[in-house]
Order: C-alpha cells, then sequence, then structure tokens
C-alpha cells in the first residue's frame, strides 16, 4: 500500500456524463434521407471520431519508413521489465502489444472506449502470438538442424520487431496482454488493481475535450490512485493548437473547449503540486519518425 497520503477526492465527471447522449449522437455526420432526383439514393454517412477512436490512427501517426513505432525507441525498459502495466486509451493495441513484446513486462492491460477498437486489439493480438509462436518454432529448428536453408524464421510484425523473441526464455504475448472495453474517466468504481507503469499516449486532449477540466483531474487522481509506490506515468499531451483543429467535432466538445481553463502547459504544475508526483523528465521534445503533427514531447512522472 501506499505509504504517500493520497490526494482530494477528484471532481465528478458529471458534465461530461451529461453530454453523453450529445456525443453518442455527434459519432455519426452526415446526409440521409432520399437522393436528389427521385434516386431514391442515401448519402453515405461520413464516421467522426468523437473520442480520437481513429481506425488506422498508427497509419496517420508513423512514417511508413520506420520498423516500430518511434515512442518505443525512446523508453527505458525499467519502466516496464517485469512490471505490471497499463496503456489508457490503448486503440488498436499495437503499442500495448508491442511494449510486452520489446520490454518483457510481467503483465499489461489496454483499455480503450471504443468496443470496435477492442475487438481489433484481440485480434492483433492473437495474430501476432501465433507469428510469434512460429518464429520460435522456426528458430528452435534452425538452431538444431544447424542450416540456414532448412529453416528461416517468419518476419514478425513490424509494430514489435523489437520483441525479443528467439531466445530460449520465450515471452507468451498472449498470456501477458489483455484488453479491455472501458471508459477510464467515467468508470469512478473503487479498483483494487495496481500497477507499476501506466501509460497515456495522446489522449488528454480526448478527455479534456469530452469531460472539460473535471474530465483531466479526474485522469489525473485516478491515476496516482492506481499506481504503487515508485510507479511511473508516462504522459504525451497533445498541445492547445490540437485541441483548437478538433473542438468542431461535437457539440460538447465545442462547448467544453470554450470553458477550459486548465491548458495543457499547465499540466505539469498540476501533476506535481496538487496531485502529488515528486518529480518529472522529459524524454524528449520531438520524436523522430513521427509524421509531423505527431511530434509531441513525452514527459514520465515518478510517485
Amino acid at each position: 500500500m501506499a505509504t504517500t497520503t493520497a490526494p482530494e477526492d477528484a471532481p465528478s465527471a458529471a458534465k461530461g456524463a451529461k453530454g453523453e447522449a450529445k456525443r453518442k449522437q455527434s459519432n455519426w455526420r452526415g446526409g440521409g434521407g432520399g437522393g436528389e432526383g427521385g434516386q431514391g439514393q442515401k448519402r453515405k454517412r461520413k464516421e467522426v471520431f468523437v473520442y480520437g477512436n481513429y481506425r488506422n490512427y498508427y497509419g496517420y501517426r508513423i512514417d511508413r519508413n520506420v520498423d516500430e513505432d518511434p515512442r518505443l525507441k525512446i523508453f527505458k525498459r525499467e519502466w516496464f521489465e517485469s512490471k505490471d502495466c497499463l496503456d489508457i486509451g490503448c486503440n488498436q493495441g499495437l503499442v500495448t502489444i508491442g511494449l510486452a513484446a520489446k520490454f518483457k513486462c510481467q503483465s499489461i492491460l489496454g483499455v480503450d472506449i471504443d468496443s470496435g477498437l477492442i475487438e481489433t486489439a484481440n485480434w492483433n493480438l492473437r495474430r501476432i502470438s501465433r507469428q510469434d509462436k512460429v518464429a520460435v518454432e522456426n528458430t528452435k529448428a534452425h538452431n538444431s538442424s544447424g542450416s540456414l536453408s532448412e529453416s528461416c524464421p517468419e518476419k514478425v510484425a513490424p509494430e514489435i520487431s523489437n520483441g525479443d523473441i528467439s531466445n530460449g526464455n520465450h515471452h507468451d504475448i498472449f498470456r501477458v496482454v489483455s484488453f479491455r472495453r472501458e471508459n477510464f474517466v467515467d468508470s469512478m468504481c473503487t479498483s483494487s488493481e495496481q500497477y507499476d507503469t501506466i501509460v497515456c499516449l495522446s489522449v488528454t486532449k480526448w478527455i479534456h475535450l469530452n469531460w472539460g477540466d473535471d474530465g483531466i483531474i479526474t485522469l489525473f487522481v485516478k491515476i496516482w490512485r492506481l499506481l504503487r509506490p515508485g510507479g511511473v506515468f508516462i504522459m504525451e499531451p497533445q498541445p492547445w493548437t490540437s485541441y483548437r483543429r478538433n473542438r468542431l467535432v461535437s457539440e460538447v466538445a465545442k462547448e467544453n473547449f470554450n470553458t477550459i481553463l486548465i491548458h495543457p502547459d499547465k499540466f505539469r504544475e498540476i501533476l506535481l503540486d496538487k496531485i502529488g508526483f515528486r518529480s518529472v523528465e522529459v524524454v524528449t521534445d520531438k520524436l523522430v519518425g513521427a509524421v509531423t503533427g505527431f511530434d509531441r514531447p513525452i514527459e514520465v512522472y515518478h510517485k
């Protein structure tokens, strides 16, 4: 149990909860009704991702010429190896799986508000786990035969290409990684879960736009409570300019954007002075290999 005094109760996310119906209505935008000229054709509706729950998010932000998510290159092994970890806003789960494969997490849970993305994440986990096992079996066959031509290990998915899968201490990703559909801000029930490392990458803007200042404070307080003493919180906050570009994604986002007082440049002060983290380090100001607009600073807070 933590010996540090816990912060005061987080403000409720009631404001965000009130807007839930509006957000659901805003998930789809576009025409309905009959087509012009009596043809009766309906316009195809355009999906709007009010939570930032993009279907091809990794393709948007990662340069095709790199072999893995550039964020994995700057993370330290000691933050993850033999640790219980949580990935908030895991999307399709590729970073979650990559962390497990590369750094040998003891366990890692990925949560996301979008059930469709969680379904895709579980599919990715099964796919990569199968590739993992095939690669290990082929490597063992190659080592026993001593012939390069008889058995060449199948290349593992590029997202986890640095995962160490070819040695004798095989790391079973399928047993280490799990995914769960969860609205992290609104799930305020008491949890006995505790983590050594919590990752929150490019998620804060979407929580802020959908649940306002109350939502961002709730996020920070809940992360503090779920971290074990000495735990690590890794955050990749989006800049205020990014908020401005996405403020019209829904009526709720537009309303919250106009009332937000806690801008991203205040997060560090709040996490250190109000929430109670003892120190912070900026591990990078610019990501090499990220598409322009996604080369964001990454901050690591220590409990």
